[in-house]
């Protein structure tokens, strides 16, 4: 089974930055998206970022242009870099791999964002 692992999270003050990183516990013969998503507290997850097998990424309109999503095939990882952090960005960030041919979607346990004011 595979199994994702975020990293990277932590308390940062607004203008700062942070890079989350995910890594799947092994490799995915099969062609598959990874994704950003956070849940702030009372509020419905969301995307923030997603990077198709391709490579074609996707951003939610309030990150565009501050945050940067990346993959590593080799390392079977997804970055997310956050720069200019807003205390709106406060949030529980979840990593999630989908691969479509193999009927796969996989969440990770999150890790906790909180930017400062």
């Amino acid at each position: 089974q595979v199994q994702v692992v975020e990293s990277g999270g932590g308390l940062v003050q607004a203008g700062g930055s942070l890079r989350l990183s995910c890594t799947a516990s092994r490799s995915i013969f099969s062609p598959y998206d990874m994704g950003w998503y956070r849940q702030a507290p009372g509020k419905q997850r969301e995307l923030v970022a997603v990077v198709a097998d391709g490579g074609s990424t996707n951003y939610a309109d309030s990150v565009k242009g501050r945050f940067t999503i990346s993959r590593d095939n080799a390392k079977n990882t997804v970055y997310l870099q956050m720069n200019s952090l807003k205390p709106e960005d406060t949030a529980v960030y979840y990593c999630q791999l989908v691969a479509r041919l193999l009927h796969l979607e996989v969440w990770g346990q999150g890790t906790l964002v909180t930017v400062s004011s």
